[in-house]
């Protein structure tokens, strides 16, 4: 009988490494050439396995392993990267989970208890449109369409020309989510992206859950005034206003906990000799709790106002961008901290400031839970993005306790 060979997962990451990295990282951004042929790469890997493979409306990959019971077992990931990306974020997920669709079919004959699934999902990363979860959200219905409609990426290519080059209708996609019609439970497994587990010298984490997001323009109206004319005290500058956000939303953090985070300035009319008329920031706040985020929103807003009459100066907000904090299933999460233990490690339940499909597989209802893997140097998204071998082969032991958990709990 074939059993889980962690190992074996390792070999074939760094096989993907090989062909879809270059001196600056990871080339596998979404509905590109690379990506077609990592798709291509990765139905070779399910070779042998008595698995049907198709891919929905919304591009999403899926290979079903049929038990004795339609309710499905998901595991997902996403073979997508960012350009100059790392070896491991989102291709982890993916391979962990053919390595366990392996021992799955053999422990049982082909013919496991309930159907087992796994899914890589388009483009979870959003690095050529600038928006993310694309696959996972259509299937949610959490897709906004019109929205969709209208990104672009950086040579003009519009979502829906570029979708319908790899044969996706854009005006189709939602229809995927008849894909979680049976589905009883929901697993990922992801490398954290962040130094929380590092810190800690912890090789594995239960993941409580994705946070809340509000992501908001801030402008300042000032008046553009000469540099070498204006007193000091009779100036309406913008920028000094925007400013004093920065310090701001660090003293919130304290207050509240969850993360702040200011990404962009500019300025108007942008010149060295002259005082600024107009400040744009754009201001990124995230929590797991929804009330302590509706807390940091409020007391930015409210600090943006005192500043602004401060300097004399007007301000103004637009939303960017939203999204609840969701929480994962207590059950599957306290599966999780057994698979972890069952590894001999030591369990430590935390937060993902990241989203991941996860979050939009359990906003449309589905029993969810994700496992962290330790991040060297605490960095990702980055061609220094890496993991220790250990600890991978040690995660895809504790992931596929959690599958055998999970499977387990869902026939009853």
């Amino acid at each position: 009988m074939e059993i889980l060979d962690p190992k074996r997962t390792v070999a074939e990451l760094k096989e993907l490494r090989a062909f879809t990295a270059d001196e600056n990282g990871a080339q596998r951004v979404a509905f590109t050439p690379r990506w077609i042929e990592v798709r291509k790469w990765l139905r070779g890997k399910l070779d042998g396995l008595p698995v049907e493979t198709h891919t929905d409306e919304a591009g999403n990959f899926w290979a079903t392993l049929k038990g004795e019971s339609e309710k499905s077992l998901l595991i997902g990931g996403h073979m997508d990267s960012v350009p100059n990306g790392g070896w491991l974020d989102g291709g982890l997920n993916v391979l962990a989970g053919v390595e366990i669709l392996r021992r799955i079919s053999a422990q049982y004959q082909g013919k496991p208890p309930v159907t087992v699934r796994l899914v890589d999902w388009a483009d979870e990363e959003g690095a050529r449109f600038g928006k993310s979860l694309f696959g996972s959200s259509a299937c949610s219905g959490h897709l906004d369409l019109e929205e969709a409609r209208g990104l672009k990426d950086k040579d003009g290519i519009a979502l829906p020309d570029a979708l319908r080059n790899v044969g996706i209708d854009l005006e189709r996609a939602m229809d995927s989510g008849k894909e979680l019609k049976n589905a009883a439970a929901y697993l990922e497994l992801h490398i954290e992206q962040g130094p929380v587990l590092l810190d800690l010298d912890l090789p594995l984490g239960t993941v409580l859950g994705t946070y809340g997001v509000e992501r908001h323009a801030i402008t300042f109206h000032g008046q553009a005034a000469h540099s070498g004319s204006t007193p000091m005290n009779r100036r309406k500058d913008a920028f000094l206003a925007a400013a004093k956000m920065s310090e701001e939303i660090y003293r919130i953090t304290d207050r509240h906990g969850g993360v702040c985070t200011i990404g962009s300035c500019t300025t108007k009319p942008g010149i060295v000799t002259s005082v600024v008329a107009e400040c744009r920031i754009t201001l990124d706040q995230r929590h797991l709790d929804k009330d302590a985020l509706a807390r940091m929103l409020a007391e930015a807003r409210d600090a943006s106002g005192r500043f602004a009459r401060e300097g004399g100066v007007t301000v103004s907000w637009e939303r960017l961008w939203h999204i609840e904090p969701i929480l994962f299933h207590e059950t599957l999460r306290a599966f999780c901290d057994e698979a972890i233990v069952a590894t001999g490690a030591k369990t430590h339940r935390l937060p993902s400031g990241p989203l991941h499909d996860a979050a939009e597989v359990a906003r449309a209802g589905v029993p969810t839970v994700m496992m962290f893997v330790q991040s060297l140097h605490g960095i990702s998204h980055n061609k220094i993005e890496d993991t220790r071998e250990e600890h991978l082969e040690q995660g895809v032991t504790a992931f596929d306790k959690l599958a055998e958990k999970t499977l387990r709990w869902i026939a009853g």
